[in-house]
């Protein structure tokens, strides 16, 4: 009987020393890191814009109707995409828009009911950019060949040339400084044009996948105004803007 249990105890044990080893079933990633670095990542930011409005146009309008170059500030909106070409460099596509509609009278003159002369602008702008985003540190860095952990901050820089789209849109009362006649009438000029920009900000990671991005960015560009603004320079379009919003890494 003995012999039976050494036996049938050498067997079972043989058969442990056998059998696979059970391998516990992971994550197929941890709130702090990715699987690779990323390639690329989506931003939707929103923010304030002051346009420069230095050109003669605003100039007029400032002199004549009350509105000041301050009064052209508003809202923007943006989106990017961009794709890693480095480790610290992306490539990045960006398409805004900002817009104002300020509301004014003419400072020194009223018509014959002694009624303010009211007219309305409207700026709007569509930049439309090809950049590259440069990162000042590491915005993240490899555990062995697989895991990817973000930097917690990453600031960066970037530069980019494109085009914009914008509209320039008074309507309303205006005053004839030859005849002082009072007339209806709206003006309007608007088209396409080559812009640059240059810009700083931070990246700040909320996890592996989401961050915020912060930015300050200065566009320039001025175009050429139609022949309802005749005699006038062209128009600035220039300006700079502070914009947040949520990065999505992929």
């Amino acid at each position: 009987m003995l012999q039976c249990r050494a036996a049938l105890r050498a067997v079972m044990c043989m058969s442990m020393a056998s059998a696979p080893l059970l391998v516990g079933a992971q994550p197929s990633s941890g709130n702090g890191f990715l699987f690779g670095a990323p390639s690329g990542s989506l931003t939707l930011r929103a923010g304030l814009t002051q346009p420069t409005a230095g050109s003669e146009v605003f100039t007029f309008s400032h002199d004549h109707l009350t509105m000041g170059r301050g009064d052209f500030a508003g809202s923007t909106v943006s989106g990017e995409l961009a794709v890693f070409v480095t480790e610290r460099a992306a490539l990045q596509v960006s398409v805004g828009m900002s817009s104002r509609v300020i509301g004014s009278e003419f400072r020194d003159w009223v018509d014959n009911n002694k009624l303010p002369i009211e007219q309305t602008t409207v700026l709007r702008r569509l930049p439309i950019m090809l950049g590259l985003r440069y990162y000042l540190a590491p915005p993240g860095r490899s555990l062995g060949t697989l895991a990817w952990v973000p930097a917690r901050m990453a600031p960066f820089v970037s530069a980019g040339v494109g085009r914009v789209w914008y509209r320039f849109r008074q309507s309303g009362d205006f005053v004839d400084f030859q005849t002082l006649d009072v007339f209806a009438s709206t003006l309007e000029s608007s088209g396409w044009t080559t812009a640059g920009y240059g810009a700083a900000g931070l990246d700040y990671s909320l996890s592996a996948q989401f961050g915020l991005l912060a930015e300050a960015r200065y566009d320039v560009a001025s175009a050429k105004m139609s022949t309802a603004f005749s005699g006038f320079d062209r128009i600035d379009l220039s300006g700079v803007s502070a914009t947040m919003g949520l990065t999505f890494r992929f």
